[in-house]
């Protein structure tokens, strides 16, 4: 019998990924499941096993695709910003995370969202592209404190506990100034904690328009952190 070709094996491959993710979308990440996913594509499970052994390397193969993604859209926001408005690009870049979020619920979840029993990333597989999805925000902020852009009054002491901890990032982003990547954390946290409870749907049902409080915030922390 005669193999595929390559291009009908990138096809396979596409619509496991796409078919894991709507199964995600439908009844959580713990759900997902080889079998099902050969069952919904009418082909048989040894076919999955080609490309992805076990329900793991799947789980990581989307973990991986999820933060690149992310990370492209961050990149992508800054394209046609003015290089000097650092509010203007902050904001570009808050904006694009939520509509990622939304855009890509499933993805969003499986990165952020509550962890798969039995499943353990391994870090040296997603570290980096989890690091490149935060180096654009990284980047915005290193530039503006090169520049004397950052309010001097927002920077904290940095333990030395802190700054061991905070090492290991830096390895991977070495030409950023430690606390621009304590910041970057900081920011992200609080754009990502509006972001899970949208897409979580934790709102109070008083809240129709989440992306109006979520627009507030993100001006709020250029405010806060950039003159």
């Amino acid at each position: 019998m005669a193999r595929p070709k390559l291009s009908q094996q990138i096809d396979l491959q596409a619509a496991i990924k796409d078919t894991a993710l709507r199964q995600i979308g439908e009844n959580g990440a713990a759900s997902l499941s080889l079998r099902a996913i050969a069952r919904a594509l009418h082909i048989t499970a040894p076919a999955i096993y080609n490309h992805y052994p076990n329900r793991d390397d799947l789980v990581t193969s989307l973990i991986i695709d999820a933060y690149t993604s992310l990370g492209d859209g961050q990149f992508a926001a800054l394209e046609g910003q003015p290089v000097d408005n650092h509010a203007a690009r902050l904001s570009a870049l808050g904006l694009a995370y939520r509509d990622w979020a939304v855009a890509y619920p499933q993805r969003y979840m499986l990165i952020f969202g509550s962890p798969i029993s039995g499943y353990h990333c391994p870090p040296e597989s997603s570290m980096p592209a989890a690091a490149r999805s935060l180096s654009a925000l990284v980047d915005v902020l290193e530039e503006a404190r090169r520049l004397g852009v950052l309010l001097p009054e927002a920077e904290p002491h940095l333990s030395a506990a802190l700054r061991q901890q905070l090492a290991a990032w830096q390895a991977l982003h070495p030409i950023a100034d430690v606390y621009v990547l304590y910041l970057a954390l900081v920011i992200w946290s609080r754009v990502h904690g509006l972001v899970m409870l949208e897409i979580d749907n934790q709102y109070p049902p008083f809240i129709q328009d989440p992306a109006l409080i979520f627009r507030r915030e993100v001006d709020m922390i250029a405010r806060q952190y950039l003159k």
